[in-house]
Parts: structure tokens; C-alpha cells; sequence
């Protein structure tokens, strides 16, 4: 008799919570850099300025922050992907054809340009419904971690590539509070990526024993 595929296992839960918290104390960090440079600037208006010392300052800040939200990154990146694999390998052994693609999608989705913003969120809704088992169920812990994530990377980027270009103070503040939002909103997705993650980590569990 053959037995379905083995779930990601609370061990690799439980990396992948460390993780998530990891850069969400990173994105903390990061906000916290974004206020220290809003209150550098004196002045008002026309008459705003940053004196070199503060500049320095925020500056060496900011690409400490950078350096460390990097490697947060890069880990929670390669423990979610390893989760996410995991669960529709789970999830594709319970119902094989409640998928519309292989396996190892769950992989090179997220490498896809362009697609990367829909392949996950499809995959990962796909193994929700199987998670259901037929029943009706919320979909919001799956729509707000990818509503927040996507955010989050689409306003990071635009509010780095601003930062790059500013030349002035204006633009300068205008980049570091659209980067602020956008670490408010990578707060928000770590927070959701976590409750999505156990919830349906324990969905596709039960289905080991449907009189558990």
C-alpha cells in the first residue's frame, strides 16, 4: 500500500518561524534607519539639509541594515522554499490532480520573471484547497501573506531604485518613506507567512489520519 509523501515536519516549522522572524526584526531595523534619517534632516521646506556628519551617519546605517535584511533574506528564502516544496509534495500525494503543474514547480516558480508574482500564490492556493478537504474555509491568511509579500518586494525595489537617483533632499526623504512602507509591509507579510504556514502545515497533517 502506498503511503503519501511526508509533511514538512515541525522541525523545518520551526526553522522556517525563526527565519520569518529573523527579517521581520531586520525590516524593524530598517524602519528604524528610515527615522533616523527623516530626523537628521533640519531645516523645512526649500531650506532642508543634512549636515556630512549625519549623512555619513545615516548612510552606514543604512547599508549595515542593507547588508543584514540580505542575509535574512537569503535564508528565509532558501528554509520557505524547502518548506514549500515539502508541502506540495504533501499535497500532491493527497490529490494528485488538484494541481495543474509538477512539483518541481514549487521551486522554479519562484525564479520565473514576471510569473514569479502569480506561480507560488497559485501553487500555494492549490494546496490550501486540498488542505480544505472539500470544505469551505477563509483563503484571507493565504491572500494577506501574498498581498503583503508581493507588496512589499514591487515597493522595495521602486523605493530603491528612487533612493539611488535622488539628488536631492526631497526625493531622498520621498525614497526612504516609500522604503519604510515597504519594510511595514515585509513585517506584516513575515507575521502572515507564519500563521499561513503553520495552518496549513497543520491542515495537510490531519489528512494522515482523517479521524485525527
Amino acid at each position: 500500500m502506498a503511503h503519501p509523501a511526508p509533511g514538512p515536519g515541525r522541525a523545518l516549522l520551526g526553522v522556517l518561524h525563526g527565519v520569518l522572524t529573523a527579517a521581520a526584526a531586520g525590516d524593524a531595523l530598517s524602519l528604524y534607519a528610515g527615522f533616523r534619517a527623516h530626523s537628521a534632516v533640519e531645516g523645512d521646506g526649500e531650506f532642508a539639509y543634512i549636515s556630512e556628519e549625519r549623512w555619513q551617519a545615516v548612510d552606514t546605517l543604512f547599508v549595515r541594515v542593507d547588508q543584514l535584511q540580505m542575509m535574512t533574506l537569503l535564508a528565509c528564502a532558501a528554509v520557505f522554499i524547502t518548506w514549500f516544496h515539502r508541502v506540495r509534495q504533501r499535497a500532491g500525494a493527497l490529490a494528485p490532480t488538484a494541481f495543474r503543474r509538477g512539483p518541481g514547480w514549487a521551486i522554479g516558480g519562484w525564479f520565473v520573471p514576471v510569473a514569479c508574482f502569480w506561480l507560488p500564490y497559485r501553487i500555494a492556493s492549490e494546496a490550501w484547497t486540498v488542505g480544505l478537504r472539500g470544505a469551505k474555509g477563509p483563503f484571507w491568511p493565504l491572500n494577506l501573506w501574498w498581498a503583503s509579500f508581493a507588496g512589499s518586494l514591487l515597493l522595495g525595489r521602486y523605493a530603491s531604485v528612487r533612493y539611488r537617483r535622488a539628488e536631492d533632499i526631497g526625493p531622498f526623504l520621498d525614497a526612504v518613506t516609500l522604503g519604510m512602507v515597504a519594510d511595514a509591509l515585509s513585517i506584516v507579510a513575515a507575521g502572515a507567512a507564519v500563521f499561513f504556514a503553520a495552518r496549513l502545515t497543520r491542515m495537510l497533517d490531519a489528512e494522515r489520519d482523517p479521524a485525527v
